[in-house]
């Protein structure tokens, strides 16, 4: 049942981001575009999924126990690495040259266009290379004690 579930949550997301034109690089780099002729329509569609996201986490907080599984994994590292922040910088670029995120280029790889499945391959790639690089220590240090697994409750 939960897998079930959650091909038919992909199926909304992936619908959810063809209709808010997020598969269109045009929207993205429109958006990016803020000293020509800005789109904001991609802030809205955030805006939507941020207010999505907090009527979701309150109601998970609120259950304290998922429907489809015996509890909730969410993240508890506070540090910042230069892997992290390395990676959030190249994905920044990637995205504003690009104009698509994974999630949006994925869905829009069924569309055959050459600029998607170069994008994907590129992305592939970068996944690849990032485990070809070491660790470093924390720039910014874990405020409270950390493991780098999840943690499996939600903190009321």
């Amino acid at each position: 049942m939960a897998l079930v579930v959650s091909y038919l949550a992909g199926i909304i997301f992936g619908a959810g981001l063809v209709i808010g034109g997020m598969t269109q690089p045009g929207k993205v780099i429109g958006f990016l575009d803020f000293a020509g002729n800005w789109d904001p329509s991609l802030a809205m569609v955030m805006g939507g999924a941020v207010a999505v996201y907090a009527i979701g986490y309150r109601i998970a907080r609120w259950r304290g126990a998922p429907i489809l599984a015996s509890s909730y994994v969410l993240p508890n590292r506070t540090d910042l690495e230069p892997r992290l922040l390395a990676g959030a910088t190249i994905f920044g670029v990637g995205w504003g040259l690009g104009g698509f995120c994974p999630g949006p280029a994925l869905t829009a790889l069924f569309s055959g266009h050459a600029v998607v499945l170069l994008f994907i391959a590129s992305m592939a790639a970068g996944m690849y290379l990032c485990d070809l690089v070491p660790a470093q220590p924390a720039l910014i240090p874990a405020s409270r004690p950390s493991a780098p697994e999840a943690n499996p409750v939600i903190a009321s």
